[in-house]
This record gives structure tokens, C-alpha cells and sequence, in this order.
């Protein structure tokens, strides 16, 4: 096993004797960063945070380089949820709401309705990915469930808890065959996995992925993999935030800097970093002298 921190990590685990893999993901300070951002209410927090844990599990089972972004985006009070995840294992995630209108207990279809989830894969080398389907399941769990049901016509089910300051998310799909041969063999294990997987309580994902495993799977013989960490980080600067002007046009970026009194303000949605630009910092943008010189930031 691994020695690095436990708070924020992806862990894998196989199934000796079926054709089924685990995985299970636990985030404490990368969430809890997200969180201190911005003030979210409950429910808006709590879909955020399911939203994080699934897409950490995905990071986890699949295999690429680059990024990976979730949007589910709606017609609703939350119009749009939105969370990275590099190939680097760094996250970060953002949520847009309508304060007003975010009653304290709502369903996932009165706060999020005519729904979809786009997954975008963007890969440093190959070809981007992108596929979508409709929010219809209940809850995110069932989402993203019949998400992949849809997309790889594999078994596959996820469960995603966020509550506390805590995310949590556990992935367990059926493999190809090779263990276990005879196909009603095979559907009766994954009914059985499944099974245990629901007596999960919600007071129970408080507790380490080690203790949960060994209660679900006990009678089981079960391998677990080392822990993959994630960490919050976000990918913003003013470097970038520059280059946006810059892709404004000269005329443009000039003309917006007088529209706003004499300073452009550039806010990052996702870690609320803000970035300021006044005329000499523009002129020395389109006379290609970048951003060094100019570094006024604050939270």
C-alpha cells in the first residue's frame, strides 16, 4: 500500500474470482477548496461534490493524457455544473445558480430539469472526444449509470455521496470474460456485488475505503490496488487571462478597457482568482510583451 495522505485519492480493486473491477474515489481537501470558493448553497454543494467524485472515477478508470470535463447543463436553477480533471490527477469544479431559487430539498429534476451530461475527453495528442446523454435517472448515481449503459454496453453502476465536507463515489463495472465463463454465471455475480453495494448507508461513506470494502466484500477474495492521489489545482492565469484579450483584437480590447473605467477585470469562474488589465497592460499585450511586467491579483 501506499504512504501518501489519504484525504483525496482514486483506489482500485479487482475481484479474484469474478469479472469485476472497483474502484473507489474519497475527496476531502480538494472539495473542501471548491467549497471555500464559493458559497454554495447545500444542494447546489452536494451536486457539485457528486459531480467531482464521478468525475474522479472516470479519470480513474480510463486511460488517456490530457483532460477530462463533465457539464451537466439544464433548463433549471442550476443551469450549469461543471468539473476538470487532468490525466495529472489535478481537479477543480464550478457550479452556476439561481440563488432564489434553490429550495432546501429538491430533486435532481426540479433543480436541473430537460438536463444532459456532456463528457469531453481532450487528449494532448489524438482526437477529442465528446459524448452526451439526457440527466434521466433520479439522481446523478443513476445518471451516470445509465450514461454508460447507453455509451459502452457494459455493466456497469456508480454510487456518488456528497455530504459533510466529504465526497465520496464508488464505480463497479463487469469485465470481459475471462474468470467466469458461463454467461448466467456471470450475471448472478454481477447481481451479487451489486446487491451488497446497495446496503451502503449514507453515514457509512464517512468511513475508509478499506473498512466499507472488507464489510460489503468479506466473504470475498478481493485485491486492492494502491491509492492514485488527486489534488485541487486550478489551471487559470494571467497569462491565459491575457490571451483572451489579445483574442479580442486590438480596436476591441482597447475599446473595453475604456468601457470599464480604465481596468479590465478578469474573474475565474472555478477558484475566483481575478485578474486586472488597464491600457498599458493591453499595449504591452499587442506589442507582444506578454504579462510579466503587470501582476496585480487578488481572491
Amino acid at each position: 500500500m501506499s504512504d501518501l495522505p489519504d484525504t483525496d485519492f482514486t483506489q482500485r480493486f479487482i475481484f479474484d474470482d469474478r469479472d469485476i473491477r472497483g474502484e473507489w474515489v474519497a475527496l476531502d481537501d480538494s472539495y473542501a477548496a471548491v467549497l471555500a470558493r464559493h458559497a454554495y448553497p447545500q444542494p447546489v454543494a452536494a451536486l457539485l461534490g457528486e459531480l467531482m467524485a464521478a468525475t474522479s472515477l472516470l479519470v480513474g478508470a480510463m486511460k488517456f493524457d490530457g483532460l477530462l470535463v463533465l457539464q451537466a447543463r439544464s433548463a433549471g436553477p442550476i443551469p450549469l455544473l461543471m468539473v476538470e480533471c487532468s490525466s495529472e490527477r489535478a481537479i477543480r469544479g464550478m457550479a452556476r445558480y439561481e440563488a432564489d431559487q434553490i429550495p432546501e430539498e429538491a430533486t435532481l429534476a426540479q433543480l436541473m430539469p430537460d438536463g444532459h451530461l456532456t463528457l469531453t475527453i481532450d487528449p494532448v495528442k489524438g482526437q477529442r472526444y465528446q459524448g452526451t446523454v439526457e440527466l434521466d435517472g433520479a439522481n446523478l448515481s443513476e445518471c451516470f449509470t445509465n450514461y454508460f449503459i447507453q455509451s459502452q454496453q457494459t455493466n456497469t453502476r456508480f454510487w456518488l455521496n456528497a455530504e459533510g465536507g466529504k465526497a465520496r463515489g464508488l464505480l463497479l463495472q463487469q469485465l470481459p470474460v475471462d474468470r467466469q465463463r458461463d454467461e448466467e454465471e456471470r450475471e448472478d455475480s454481477w447481481q451479487h456485488v451489486i446487491a451488497l453495494a446497495k446496503t451502503l448507508k449514507a453515514e457509512e461513506w464517512a468511513e475508509d475505503n478499506e473498512t466499507l470494502l472488507h464489510r460489503l466484500y468479506h466473504e470475498d477474495a478481493v485485491r486492492l490496488f494502491d491509492i492514485q492521489p488527486l489534488r485541487f489545482q486550478c489551471s487559470c492565469s494571467r497569462e491565459r487571462s491575457g490571451n483572451a484579450l489579445v483574442s479580442l483584437g486590438e480596436h476591441d480590447a482597447k475599446q473595453l478597457v475604456d468601457e470599464c473605467g480604465g481596468k479590465v477585470e478578469i474573474d475565474c469562474q472555478f477558484c475566483n482568482e481575478r485578474y486586472f488589465f488597464d491600457a498599458s497592460d493591453v499595449a504591452q499585450l499587442f506589442a507582444g510583451g506578454g504579462t510579466d511586467t503587470a501582476s496585480e491579483t487578488r481572491h
